[in-house]
């Protein structure tokens, strides 16, 4: 599984409109073969900062990023940003989804 997390730093004129903007793009995505989960959040540290969770099975990252709608939300991206999105992309093996967390079970 690819797991891909992004923070993205959202200029304070297009914070509150941000899930609006992308969600062309969120739905496209979700929508792919391959992919798991495509969640955003907004941080409480800095609520001008959107923070992405996205997952791919192995085989579907390389069709996300070269896909018209990834495209197409890059360029309309880049003016609605302050700077550049930081990331942390991995491929975690043997994994295919979520897992409960043992260390706060609920009964």
């Amino acid at each position: 599984m690819i797991f891909i997390v992004v923070k993205f730093p959202v200029k304070p004129e297009y914070v509150d409109e941000w899930p609006a903007l992308v969600s062309e793009f969120t739905s496209a995505t979700r929508a792919e073969p391959g992919n798991l989960w495509y969640e955003w959040s907004r941080s409480l540290e800095d609520p001008d900062t959107y923070v992405l969770v996205e997952a791919f099975q192995d085989d579907a990252a390389e069709a996300h990023v070269n896909s018209d709608h990834f495209r197409a939300a890059m360029k309309q991206m880049r003016p609605l940003l302050r700077r550049t999105p930081d990331i942390v992309s991995t491929t975690i093996e043997g994994a295919n989804g979520w897992s409960a967390m043992g260390e706060l079970t609920i009964d």
